[in-house]
């Protein structure tokens, strides 16, 4: 069957990816371009701020007085913020061409592949339903002290008790946030963009990881740390931050993967 492109030509099948190299730099104008993208497109960008919220204050909520499954979850929000952020990218993109910014066609996004995007949700979801279970057992096996509530547990984390744990936890958790991060940096996008299958989207994924590590390791720190700002503000901060992170990660793809056609990247016009 046909397909069209992200340049309006028609091809038998999407072609893989050529990713391209960028400057460690680069995260930081995402972000600029992200930041821009809210502006311009507040009111459908703040209702997945909204979203992202609830779901962090839910957690807490939920988890009060069972933080070993807070931390596994704290952890899945992270892990699944590329497939929830589908709207933002949508939102940018609509945005780059120049269109209105509409909420409701976002909402059903995920039709354009549906197939290869349920696909790499499931691969997310067993990566998470395993870190959740090696949490548990981590705890099990590591954590010596009382249990409290998830205050105190905080408390005992900022205090570095218990650093045993602490080594292994976080170990641990960074190998599977690796995994995650490496297999999602690009998919997404390219799989709503270009209709490109769910194992050639996170090849090319891993590829961009590959060959710009600078430039990934400054992207994935920003991400956590805008994320944790997020949480340490009552979560009010991931009403901002979140979009931002989102649209940002649609110009992220723009900058590290090829157009199909000639001429420079869509990202450049910003």
């Amino acid at each position: 069957m046909s397909l069209q492109n992200d340049t309006g030509t028609t091809a038998e099948e999407p072609v893989f990816p050529t990713v391209r190299e960028v400057d460690a730099g680069a995260p930081l104008r995402w972000i600029a371009r992200g930041v821009s993208d809210l502006r311009a497109c507040p009111i459908p960008s703040l209702f997945y701020g909204f979203c992202f919220a609830a779901m962090g204050l839910l957690v807490t909520m939920v988890f009060e007085h069972a933080y070993q499954y807070t931390a596994a979850m704290t952890s899945g929000f992270l892990l699944l913020g590329p497939f929830l952020a589908m709207g933002l990218y949508e939102i940018s993109r609509q945005h780059e061409q120049g269109l209105a910014c509409a909420l409701r066609p976002t909402l059903t996004v995920w039709r354009r592949n549906a197939g290869n995007i349920g696909i790499f949700a499931v691969v997310l979801g067993v990566v998470f339903l395993v870190w959740a279970r090696a949490s548990l057992v981590i705890f099990a096996l590591f954590y010596t002290n009382e249990l409290p509530n998830l205050s105190g547990f905080l408390s005992q984390l900022l205090a570095l008790e218990n650093l045993e744990f602490l080594l292994v936890y976080f170990s641990v958790g960074l190998l599977f946030a690796c995994i995650v991060f490496a297999a999602s940096v690009i998919s997404v996008p390219l799989m709503l963009d270009r209709n490109q299958d769910a194992i050639s989207s996170m090849l090319a994924s891993i590829g961009a990881l590959a060959r710009n590590p600078g430039a990934m390791i400054v992207w994935a720190l920003l991400i956590v740390t805008m994320t944790i700002i997020g949480f340490l503000s009552f979560h009010l901060g991931l009403v901002v931050l979140m979009p931002i992170v989102g649209h940002a990660s649609w110009h992220a793809y723009r900058d590290l993967v090829a157009p199909t056609g000639d001429g420079p990247p869509p990202a450049a016009a910003h």
